[in-house]
């Protein structure tokens, strides 16, 4: 271990000792983030009170699945995964005849909420293989449902533009993120972006009728 990580992890620990707080190590891991081609260092295990903590290749962290080489198909492979057992009970729901809105409600409280959860965070850098897998998703339940329903990449437009006039109306989050001149330049950006997509779309056409994603 390098010793800038040596000494911060024992600031943070006689802090720790100071206020009563023990750290729990057998729920503590390591993760490397080398983003280094030829990764030549060789970096030594770090011990807490002479216990190794354990290393790993991925680290689930609020709900968000980090790896490693910083790529987020990992984490939406999980999301596919989990949303797609969800759509079981939503075929169960279909062969009992109950209402389209009855469905709809399900999909948006049980499988929706899975897909978007953080996307914010993640969309914006995922692959077209990993983003394509997750629509997949979306348009089964389509499928099930008979309705048509939002797509991923715009429902990851609208909640970068929500997010962005929330830094906007708050001062202090100005300071820290984004100035509010270049959080409007953002929106206007996204605004021209989507205008110009639609332009060159036939007419009576919508991206989200194709059930492709736009890249």
């Amino acid at each position: 271990m390098r010793g800038p990580t040596w000494r911060r992890l024992n600031t943070w620990k006689t802090g720790a000792r100071k206020i009563n707080l023990h750290l729990n190590i057998s729920k503590t891991k390591e993760l490397i983030v080398d983003c280094s081609k030829k990764q030549e260092w060789h970096y030594q295990p770090v011990r807490i009170n002479g216990t190794t903590v354990e290393r790993v290749e991925s680290f689930r962290y609020l709900g968000v699945h980090i790896s490693q080489d910083l790529s987020w198909s990992h984490h939406t492979n999980s999301l596919a995964k989990k949303a797609r057992q969800r759509l079981y009970h939503l075929r169960r729901l279909r062969d009992f005849s109950l209402p389209t809105k009855v469905l709809r409600n399900f999909y948006t409280c049980t499988i929706e909420t899975i897909l978007m959860g953080n996307i914010t965070v993640w969309f914006g850098n995922s692959t077209k293989q990993d983003r394509q897998a997750l629509q997949r998703v979306v348009l089964s339940a389509e499928g099930i449902t008979h309705t048509e329903l939002p797509d991923l990449q715009t429902t990851y437009y609208k909640q970068c533009q929500t997010k962005a006039r929330r830094i906007v109306k708050d001062p202090s989050k100005q300071k820290d993120l984004l100035s509010a001149e270049v959080t409007e330049a953002l929106l206007l950006s996204e605004d021209q972006h989507r205008e110009t997509e639609e332009g060159l779309l036939p007419a009576g056409h919508s991206g989200s009728e194709s059930g492709q994603l736009i890249d």
